[in-house]
């Protein structure tokens, strides 16, 4: 999903969204702002984008009305020695500017917050052509799994919150029985047979690898405690294994099986 813009709320076609929709306090203090932010962010270390030096910058989402329009677009902002950088995240529609900064943040952490600017800060070249593949949606290993699940004769819905109460997009939902599956990276979610730990600004990275997994993990709690079965395949796995896997678990009812490695 980097670059993609979501579709706005129809009520944004023909008016133009309130100040309280992306516009800041102006007598928030500084201290505030950061607060608002790192709530937004599910965390100030989620905020935390990789510097040359090996240091980490705090980035915000900055929200933008431009003049005579009527949508709002999320930035992302980080600064290091007196320069700021700004990448383009998503167009954001909701009307509170809390939830807007939550909906940039949101893709930010899916894109991999500051991919864009990859070229300038990874740290190896092994890091740099992970982040420059990196995307959140239609993925090869994503299509090749949709084909083959679809091949089975099973129908889904493609990147949707199973459970709207939940902030959590699984890559396919088949809303009858209850399964949501994703498809994780393997670099992103820590692959026990393929992650290896960057051997450069290693600690970040570690931490970034390991808040990951841990969402995995609270991502699974969540949807199960709503009566929804999580699956996960690793994009290692072969689309057609991954495929009969998930058949079993939607045609059957049964608990997911463990993918491999796991």
């Amino acid at each position: 999903m980097a670059g993609e813009r979501t579709a706005p709320q129809a009520g944004w076609r023909t008016e133009t969204p309130p100040d309280a929709a992306w516009r800041p306090d102006p007598a928030a203090s500084r201290a505030e702002r950061s607060a608002e932010q790192d709530l937004a962010a599910g965390g100030r270390e989620r905020r935390l984008v990789p510097l040359p030096s090996g240091k980490a910058a705090a980035a915000s989402i900055y929200l933008r009305l431009p003049p005579k329009q009527r949508r709002v677009y999320a930035y992302l902002r980080w600064s290091s020695q007196g320069r700021t950088t700004e990448r383009y995240v998503c167009e954001v529609t909701a009307g509170t500017r809390s939830e807007n900064l939550a909906q940039g943040w949101r893709a930010a952490i899916e894109q991999g917050v500051g991919a864009d600017a990859s070229a300038s800060w990874a740290s190896s070249d092994a890091v740099r052509n992970v982040m420059r593949a990196n995307k959140s949606r239609d993925t090869d290993p994503e299509l090749a799994l949709r084909r083959a699940v679809h091949a089975l004769g099973l129908r889904y819905r493609v990147n949707r919150r199973p459970d709207p109460s939940i902030r959590r997009t699984a890559d396919l939902v088949f809303a009858g029985p209850k399964v949501a599956v994703f498809l994780d990276g393997c670099y992103w979610h820590g692959c026990p047979e393929h992650y290896r730990p960057a051997s450069k600004n290693a600690e970040f990275w570690s931490q970034k690898i390991d808040g990951n997994r841990a969402r995995d993990v609270e991502t699974d709690r969540l949807l199960q405690a709503a009566g929804w079965t999580v699956v996960r395949v690793w994009e290692h796995e072969d689309p057609r294994v991954a495929a009969d896997r998930i058949a079993e678990v939607v045609l059957r009812g049964a608990m997911p099986l463990p993918s491999p490695g796991v």
